[in-house]
């Protein structure tokens, strides 16, 4: 057998069929463990793009239903009034759009209901004081002067909508003034245990809601407009025009500074901390000032009247029942 395979010839007919079999294996066997990504990844493709189509089509067939149903609700009817009468260049400006955004009433929708109350209030409470002067009392009064009462009453409802946004801006403005010294303390640790700036906001904010569900408000828009904003200085400044308070505005003058020139933020913190909570004792103590002057006539038409009869009233009782 070993003679047989020694022959010239069996072993160039073995080395030739070695020589082939290296070939088809070397040739054939990569195309047989072929991984065919670059097939998978195009049916993964067409698959994605056809979910996309999909779920734009049910997208906008949910808007159309949603637009067909908004049609008939009331804010829908609010906003084809103002648009048809034009009411925002008439009735609102540039402070009308802050006095709202100061008073938390953000978007549009509450800018529609603010001009259609402008628009509808006058008009009721003329109608009301009409009738309540023209019909209830219509012998008491002249007719001019019934005339005039209608008019104020109706420039009374005029400017309700004003007077109303203008005592809420005046609340939340001092909920905030209050909460804010803490809230820059709590920024302070946040800041000086490591955290970025947006995390503390958002730590302080889970923390101050208790306090100052507002100063938590504008804290979580503020780390929002942060994380989405091109530049983070428009976020800051957006946080100032939203709360309108000068103690706000340093505060993010001095994180303006510290980002653009590499300051220790801490530092600003704890100066800025202090401040503010002077400011706020300064504010109490200055309430407790002006309380003696505001209680002189509660006191003279209220107290005073009764201490003179508790006083004098034992010797009147006497006197009299000695003359008698």
């Amino acid at each position: 057998m070993l003679d047989l395979i020694l022959q010239p010839e069996n072993m160039m007919f073995i080395a030739v069929l070695i020589g082939v079999m290296a070939t088809v294996v070397t040739v054939v066997l990569p195309m047989m463990n072929k991984d065919g990504l670059n097939t998978r990844m195009k049916s993964v493709a067409l698959e994605r793009d056809q979910i996309r189509a999909r779920e734009r089509a049910r997208l906008a067939a949910d808007k159309s239903k949603r637009t067909k149903a908004v049609k008939n609700e009331p804010a829908a009817v609010i906003k084809s009034l103002v648009e048809k009468l034009n009411l925002r260049t008439a009735l609102a400006d540039e402070e009308t759009t802050k006095n709202l955004v100061r008073a938390g009433y953000r978007g549009q929708g509450p800018l529609f209901v603010f001009l259609a109350l402008r628009f509808t209030l006058p008009l009721v409470f003329m109608a009301l004081g009409a009738f309540f002067l023209f019909v209830i009392h219509e012998n008491e009064y002249s007719t001019m002067q019934r005339i005039a009462g209608s008019v104020f009453i109706g420039a009374f409802g005029f400017y309700l909508p004003i007077i109303l946004v203008k005592s809420r801006v005046s609340a939340r403005q001092l909920s905030i003034t209050r909460a804010w010294p803490d809230a820059l303390d709590l920024c302070l640790i946040c800041v000086e245990s490591g955290m970025s700036i947006e995390a503390a906001f958002r730590r302080v904010a889970a923390e101050i809601g208790i306090q100052s569900m507002d100063l938590a408000e504008e804290l979580m828009l503020t780390t929002a407009e942060l994380s989405y904003l091109q530049e983070r200085r428009q976020a800051y400044e957006n946080l100032t025009e939203r709360t309108g308070l000068e103690s706000v505005k340093n505060v993010v003058l001095s994180l303006v500074q510290a980002e653009r020139y590499g300051t220790p933020l801490s530092t600003a913190l704890r100066v800025l901390s202090q401040e503010n909570r002077d400011q706020r004792m300064t504010m109490a103590e200055k309430k407790a000032a002006a309380l003696p002057p505001k209680l002189t006539v509660p006191m003279m038409v209220c107290f005073l009247p009764v201490l003179f009869c508790v006083i004098l009233g034992p010797a009147i009782i006497t006197a009299m029942a000695s003359f008698q």
